[in-house]
């Protein structure tokens, strides 16, 4: 086992191990035990109290985030040529269509986010392999599939965020940046899970929010007591 760094043992000994902060002390204490020397991303863990195999208990959704993510999100528009104007406006990466098909059938995937119209997914059906696994694959539910394409690229760009819970009934997401204030992250988390609340299925049984977690990249996890994200 490899030793603890200094900034190691300092985290350590300010995570109380078990205890379960309020949301405020958890947002202040991500900034004080992150030592990254990179602006790293401030990351919230949420297990939910549902079975993913069953369709009936799948939570997804998107989230607008007050005070955006802090990462710049690359947006592909595949659009008409109509479109491709206002795409462009709204502050779109790449736009275009058949060119930027044939690039992702070859293999090009360096985008965050595609956005798309419905008159287009036909073409779009044939990059699910592709696209599928590296969770680019523009969907109606996430509102990328849309013919107001110029709204949904400010969206996006603005800090709108798609999430889906995992197999083990987990949803994780970025919130933020550790050189956000801690009031901003505060917002963020406050959003994020009141999101998730207002998407809790039917058939779901039981506590629904289990636990909760906050962190930054390489940072330990400090647990937050669900009860005070309620808090004003």
């Amino acid at each position: 086992m490899s030793k603890l760094t200094k900034n190691q043992k300092l985290a350590l000994s300010k995570v109380e191990p078990g205890k379960m902060y309020t949301l405020k002390e958890a947002c202040a204490l991500v900034k004080e035990i992150t030592t990254t020397k990179f602006d790293a991303s401030v990351d919230i863990d949420i297990r939910l109290g549902v079975d993913p195999r069953k369709a009936n208990q799948m939570v997804r959704g998107v989230v607008s985030l007050p005070h955006g993510t802090g990462k710049e999100i690359r947006v592909l528009a595949l659009c008409t040529p109509d479109k491709e104007a206002e795409a462009k406006e709204a502050g779109a990466d790449y736009v275009g269509l058949d060119e930027y098909i044939e690039k992702i059938k070859g293999g090009w995937t360096d985008i965050d986010v595609i956005i798309t119209m419905p008159a287009i997914m036909g073409k779009i059906g044939a990059l699910g392999r592709v696209l599928g696994p590296r969770g680019l694959m523009p969907n109606p539910k996430s509102g990328t599939v849309t013919n107001d394409i110029a709204q949904a690229v400010k969206e996006v760009k603005q800090g709108k965020i798609d999430f889906k819970v995992d197999k083990a009934g987990i949803v994780h997401t970025s919130i933020g940046k550790v050189s956000f204030s801690e009031d901003k992250i505060r917002d963020n988390a406050k959003e994020f899970v009141a999101t998730i609340q207002k998407l809790k299925p039917a058939a779901a049984k039981g506590t629904y929010v289990k636990s909760i977690f906050l962190s930054s990249t390489m940072s330990l996890g400090i647990k937050v007591d669900p009860k005070s994200v309620e808090e004003i």
